[in-house]
């Protein structure tokens, strides 16, 4: 606990990713109590909104766990048939809370209509008492988590999971208001449908982003058709042929491509010069250049990546 705040999310990875850890468990803690006490008060008070904000607050508890299984699958080491690791479990993860959401979305939408229609006795006191627990609550797990690494899309999807979760409280805390304020039992059926609301547009964004990185999608403001002619644009090279863009995980963008090259042209030297193109304009660090001449004399280049470590062959017809 005693490290200096502020620096280490650049430099040392291993510390990073601990303290990330920390401050995501304690998060996920807090949701954990909370909803518990949430669905608790809910039932005493009658009150569909402030069950489905438990029910939001589930999906914000399921996303940091989520977050943290990922975190500890995707940090475990290539090997065997899984040359990218476990990379790809944050994804699924991000996946699966999607449809979660999607489950809860029908329920709380259905169960506020069925309360609009009919409305209860709802004690309106205490379900404004709790909202403002819970605005509090997720408070302090937002600034927690606003302290772990956010480029993650998982830590970051949790993190707008709990700004989310503050606008469904705030919601349910005006409904509660207005319940015990007025006496008017349907603002409790409306509060959960907003929150219902605000749950279909994460689900949206979460299966929107997953789904683009399952079905290997260029990763997003990176367009094939501007790659490719920016590898044409090199003055050596006469074609691309086979570009592939896509995203192995969030924050891991990586490339493919056969390069045709002019007779003459020399392919170390353009394969160099093409890898630090797509770097610098495209931020792409993971790229597998096939270098040929156009038909005569052919030299291939594979670049294992990361490394700087390339294994020329030349090769003659």
């Amino acid at each position: 606990m005693g490290h200096g705040h502020g620096h280490g999310h650049g430099h040392g990875h291993g510390h990073g990713a601990d303290s990330d850890r920390r401050y995501l468990a304690a998060a996920l803690v807090l949701l954990v109590v909370f909803m518990a006490a949430e669905v608790v008060i809910g039932v005493i008070a009658n009150s569909i909104a402030l069950i489905s904000d438990a029910g939001h607050m589930l999906t914000d508890a399921a996303s940091i766990a989520l977050a943290l299984i990922a975190m500890s699958m995707a940090a475990r080491p290539a090997r065997g048939a899984y040359t990218f690791g476990w990379k790809r479990a944050e994804i699924l993860s991000a996946a699966i809370n999607g449809l979660t959401f999607v489950l809860l979305v029908v329920y709380f939408v259905y169960e506020g209509v069925r309360r609009l229609i009919e409305p209860p006795e709802v004690k309106g006191l205490l379900v404004f008492g709790t909202a403002l627990a819970g605005i509090a609550v997720n408070a302090v797990a937002a600034w927690l988590i606003a302290r772990a690494d956010r480029s993650s899309l998982n830590v970051e999807g949790a993190f707008q999971h709990i700004l989310n979760d503050m606008y469904a409280f705030i919601a349910t805390a005006i409904a509660g208001a207005v319940v015990w304020l007025t006496g008017w039992g349907r603002a409790d059926a409306i509060a959960a449908l907003v929150v219902a609301a605000l749950m279909a547009r994460s689900a949206y964004g979460l299966l929107r982003d997953a789904g683009r990185i399952l079905f290997e999608a260029a990763p997003p403001g990176v367009h094939p058709a501007e790659v490719s002619a920016a590898i044409t644009a090199h003055g050596d090279v006469t074609g691309v042929e086979d570009l592939h863009v896509w995203t192995v995980t969030s924050g891991f963008p990586a490339l493919s491509a056969h390069v045709i090259v002019k007779t003459g042209g020399d392919c170390h030297r353009i394969r160099r010069e093409l890898a630090e193109l797509l770097h610098e304009r495209f931020h792409i660090d993971h790229t597998t250049l096939q270098v040929d001449h156009v038909p005569g004399t052919a030299c291939r280049i594979v670049k294992a990546s990361g490394t700087g470590t390339s294994r020329q062959e030349a090769i003659t017809p």
